[in-house]
């Protein structure tokens, strides 16, 4: 299939190898965005962190100005006023014993973003630690989904509260938005993680925090943010 004349002017003026102010840096991922769907947009950061060391783990939420486009789906388990709250607050999915039970069964699909637990309950979420935990959908207190405020809990995450933590390898990957979403909303949404992710450095890490820092779409390629820039505007917004 021939490609259009705008693409192929986009695609000369992205240099994989070249860094990018953060507003170019989003522009590019909105230019080279091909497929037919809204893709989502996502940030990739290369923290210098040693991921094998427990005080080196960075984890948590942010809020998202602009939130990610999506329509998060969130179970909670909580029982009786917890989870009327739960339900008043828009969970999708609210149980205790016989939710935990139907997940083990397989006759509950994993068909939700989040989970949220009250203290109460972990007893019977940890047991689908096997199922859940691969998935990232554990709840755990260090990201605020284990809690007994659950109504404000839930209303934040469907407002736009995304969880992030480091992988082995020192990477953090969260979604700040869609292709559909402009600039200076990308913009606004990748400063709030970069922000969020400083002021969670771990007093352990050592040397350049943010090593690298690449923005992309579902299906495009990676775009390197300038590290200088991102720094200043995290400065200027903090």
């Amino acid at each position: 299939m021939r490609k259009s004349k705008h693409r192929r002017e986009v695609e000369r003026r992205y240099d994989k190898h070249a860094s990018y102010p953060p507003e170019d840096a989003l522009g590019l991922v909105k230019d080279l965005a091909w497929a037919n769907f809204d893709e989502s947009v996502d940030v990739a950061f290369l923290l210098g962190i040693d991921p094998r060391q427990a005080d080196q783990i960075v984890r948590g939420t942010v809020t998202l100005p602009h939130g990610t486009g999506k329509d998060v789906r969130v179970a909670v388990f909580a029982e009786s006023e917890k989870a009327r709250e739960a339900e008043e607050a828009g969970a999708d999915l609210v149980g205790g014993k016989e939710l935990a039970e139907a997940i083990q069964a397989g006759t509950q699909p994993l068909d939700f973003d989040v989970v949220v637990a009250t203290p109460d309950q972990m007893p019977v979420v940890g047991k689908l630690g096997p199922i859940l935990g691969p998935r990232g959908l554990m709840p755990n207190p260090k990201s605020g989904t284990v809690t007994n405020d659950v109504g404000k809990t839930v209303a934040a995450f469907k407002a736009g509260r995304v969880e992030y933590r480091n992988d082995r390898y020192g990477n953090v990957h969260v979604p700040i938005g869609r292709v559909s979403f402009t600039v200076d909303q990308l913009v606004d949404n990748l400063a709030a993680v970069a922000i969020e992710l400083v002021r969670n450095r771990p007093a352990a890490a050592k040397g350049q925090y943010l090593r690298k820092v690449t923005v992309s779409s579902t299906m495009g390629p990676g775009v390197l943010v300038d590290r200088a820039q991102l720094e200043a505007l995290v400065k200027a917004r903090r």
